[in-house]
This record gives C-alpha cells, structure tokens and sequence, in this order.
C-alpha cells in the first residue's frame, strides 16, 4: 500500500476546493473498518430506512386520528402536534399531500458515534453535506491502493440513480442542484459532484435559487440563452430557508403542476430530531415493535440513545415525567431539571429542527461539559420556546479514544507524521433507490480527545475509509 504524503493531499485538495473556506487535518491513511463494522453499517441503513418508513406511517396515522396498533386501541394525535409545531400552514399541507405518500429522502446519512459499546446514532440527516467531499476523498485515497469503502466513484453513480429513478419516465432527467446563499459553505462540492456527473454524460447542474425562473407552470434554468426545463430539483438547503428563497412558491407550484420531483421531499416531520424521542417513548413502544421488522427495531434500539421531548405541559399533580432522574427523583416538571447535578448531567439538549441552529452542533448543550449556569440557562431556554421549536433531551454516550496517523505542521513549517488519539464520528451514505438503502462510502471526523462534542472543525482529520481484513 502506497502512502500518501502530506504534499500530494495538500495540493490536490487545494487544486479542487470543496468547502468555501475550510480546512482541516491530514492524514496519509482513510479509517480503517472491518469487514463486520462494514456488514454492521449495511445494516444501519436498511433500519434507517425503515425507520423513516415507520415515521411517515406514525405521521400519518396519528394526522388522520387512526389507530397505530393492530389488537390494541391506540391513537395519538399528539405525535403530530409534536412534528407540525412551528411551521407555516402551506409546508404542513404539502407534507401531507397525498401525491406524497411514500416518498422518503434519497440519500441518508447518520451521525455515529464509536463508543466502548459500538456505534451510537445521534442523529439522522436527510439534507446532508460531504456527499462531493467523500466521493472526492474516496477517489484521492484509492489511487494509494487502499481498498476504499465506496471506490469506483459508487458515491457519485448511485447519488445520480437515486435521483434519476424519481423520474423513470426520462431518460436522463435534468437534475437542479440548488444550493441557497445560507448552504453557501457546500457549494463548491455540490458544483464538483455536477461536473463529474456531466463528464458521464449527465444532464446535472448546481445553481442557486436566484438562477432557476417559472415558465409555463414549470420550472426552467438559462442554457447559455436557452431555456431548459428541469425535471428534478434536488434540494440543499433546510426547509426554514424557505422563507429567504424568492422562487420558493413557484418550486411548490411546479410540484403541484407534476413538473418536477423534489429530492429530499419537502417534509418536515422527516427532518425533526424528536423523532428519536418518539421511537424511545413508552406509549409508542409497541407500535415501532411491530412496524419495524425484528432486526431494524434491535438494531435502532441499540442505535439510538434515549431521548425525550421537552414538552413543558403541566401534568396533573402526583405525575411525574418520563425522563432522567434528579438527586433520585423522578420530574415534576422540565424546570426541575436546571437543578440537575454534574454527574446527573451526561445529558444532551438541542433544538429538534426546523431552525437555524438546528444544524452543525449550533445548538447543542452538553451538561456535563458546561457550568450550572449554562445548563440552567439551556434548560430554561428550551421550555420557554416549546411553543414554537421543540427541544431534545438526549443521553450522552462518551466516544472511546483511538488512535490514527496523522500529519503534524511544526512551528518552523516541518511536517512530522504521529500516531496520535481522538474520537470519532462516522457518517455512512445511504442513497435509496427501489426500496433499499445502498451503502457508498462514509466520512469519518477525528477530533482530538479533548473535543466533547464532534463536528468538521479546525482541528479534526476528515477521512474516507477503507476496509481491512
């Protein structure tokens, strides 16, 4: 195996940018993975699947009044209260249009976490960045003869036919990549992941809002002068954007004329995180046990860590909440949990969605990681918005520390190469198509140690993997 140096990653991630303004840690080998943690993500994907499956029917169900279970009596309007809250009535109507029915993501990817016990999931992104950044990793680290997870450019072929079988009635469907000014950061990516689909012949273009225009009912884009019509407008930007794209009601329009398949669906009960606390709450245990298949629903149980809504409703006296334990009591009332010691406080709070800090860690707590202070002030936050943006409560599980070659820049310019420690966090792709949820290759960020909570940053080491024996 051939080892990559440090001069040939530098230059040739600086010849093709992929993240405006990014840059992090370089390391002359992908991650590796064994081929049972590789069957294990395998598996992943197909319960995440099943997972948003078994989501949209809950949706459903619980928006029509219908019961969720098959012998027992259970209906839980509740549930989509919970998911509609905070949006604007025209989003929640298209969610639950009926032309959308059975239509999930077509690319997920979830947030590992490598701990003592396995992989833990925190959370499922359906509108993710680094698709581009992978394939392009995946490429640069083949050519050093690894056996990388996702060689032979899969990530970029399988993110097209996952598109294109949207639209089976065309040919070769022309595909919008619209990146808006707040995904600005994913742009270059989004822009290189085009130019290798048009290289293969693909009708696949990156624009912006600002560059596609209504005609006819339909949605079009300038062609050097000529207008043509796009067919699927793969969307990279957060439904609370919405409101800052200008040709936002004609992409609805579109839709509403069948012009256009929207990738991700415009759905936003798909991209809340409280849907995690919804497969961990008591009243829906049975139903996620007998939607799910056997497998999926071990597999998510062991996956997901419990979490819990924080819904500031007052109870009835005597009740108390399903939730974590203060000084050996159980809640009240979510108030009481600002009183919540720092050994009672391997707790996680951050904001379910549809908001601005709603990605990239923006509005994650760790309690075990901040003064009383901060803890009381993010707990007191999150019941003072319920009304309008639910938050999450989310056990905390510790990444373990492992080790990794990574490359070192010394104060008089050196390189140096050390085998140094960190957590990680993995990120498979899943693109779904015909009902599956194929593999193509993972992102792993390794943070230094120190580092509680894992995000691309400064300081960590973003890696393809590769698989080893």
């Amino acid at each position: 195996m051939q080892t990559l140096s440090y001069e040939h990653i530098q230059a040739s991630l600086k010849s093709q940018p992929l993240f405006e303004a990014k840059t992090w840690q370089l390391s002359p080998q992908a991650w590796p993975l064994t081929q049972a943690q590789v069957t294990e993500l395998q598996e992943i994907g197909s319960a995440c699947l099943e997972y948003h499956q078994a989501l949209e029917v809950l949706y459903t169900r619980s928006v029509a009044g219908k019961n969720l279970l098959r012998n027992k009596p259970l209906v839980a309007p509740w549930v989509a209260e919970y998911l509609d809250r905070g949006k604007p009535k025209d989003l929640i109507d298209h969610a639950r249009d009926s032309r959308n029915r059975g239509l999930i993501p077509s690319v997920l990817r979830p947030d590992l976490l490598l701990t003592d016990e396995g992989f833990v999931m925190t959370e499922l992104d359906s509108v993710p960045g680094g698709i581009g950044l992978t394939a392009y990793l995946n490429r640069l680290y083949s050519a050093s003869g690894e056996k990388i997870l996702g060689d032979d450019d899969r990530m970029i072929k399988q993110f097209h036919s996952s598109l294109a079988a949207l639209r089976p009635d065309i040919a070769n469907p022309l595909i919008a990549l619209i990146v808006s000014d707040e995904a600005a950061t994913y742009r270059p990516e989004m822009e290189w992941l085009a130019n290798q689909l048009q290289i293969l012949g693909k009708r696949v273009f990156c624009m912006g809002p600002k560059d596609i225009f209504p005609l006819g009912g339909a949605l079009f884009y300038d062609s050097g002068g000529n207008p043509e019509k796009i067919d699927i407008l793969y969307r990279f930007f957060e439904l609370f954007d919405l409101a800052n794209i200008k040709i936002a009601k004609y992409i609805f329009e579109a839709w509403h004329n069948s012009e256009i398949c929207i990738a991700p669906p415009m759905r936003a009960f798909q991209e809340e995180k409280l849907g995690f606390a919804l497969f961990h709450h008591h009243q829906l245990k049975e139903y996620w046990s007998e939607v799910l298949t056997a497998r999926a629903f071990q597999k998510l149980s062991t996956l997901i860590p419990h979490s819990w809504v924080i819904d500031p409703a007052p109870l009835p006296p005597g009740a108390v909440l399903d939730g974590p334990k203060v000084a050996g009591r159980m809640l009240g009332n979510w108030g009481e949990l600002a009183l919540a010691s720092q050994k009672e406080r391997d707790l996680i709070i951050k904001i379910s969605g549809f908001h601005e800090t709603a990605w990239g860690a923006r509005s994650v707590i760790l309690g075990s990681d901040c003064s009383s202070k901060e803890w009381q002030a993010g707990v007191l936050n999150a019941i003072e918005l319920a009304h309008e943006n639910l938050h999450v409560l989310q056990v905390y599980k510790k990444p373990k520390r492992v080790g990794h070659p990574v490359y070192k820049v010394l104060d008089d310019g050196s390189v140096s190469l050390a085998q140094v420690d960190g957590r990680l966090r993995l990120c498979p792709y899943y693109f779904v198509e015909a009902g599956k949820a194929q593999l193509s290759g993972a992102l792993a960020t390794f943070c230094p140690p120190d580092k509680k909570i894992i995000h691309g940053m400064q300081d960590a080491a973003l890696l393809p993997c590769r698989i080893i024996a």
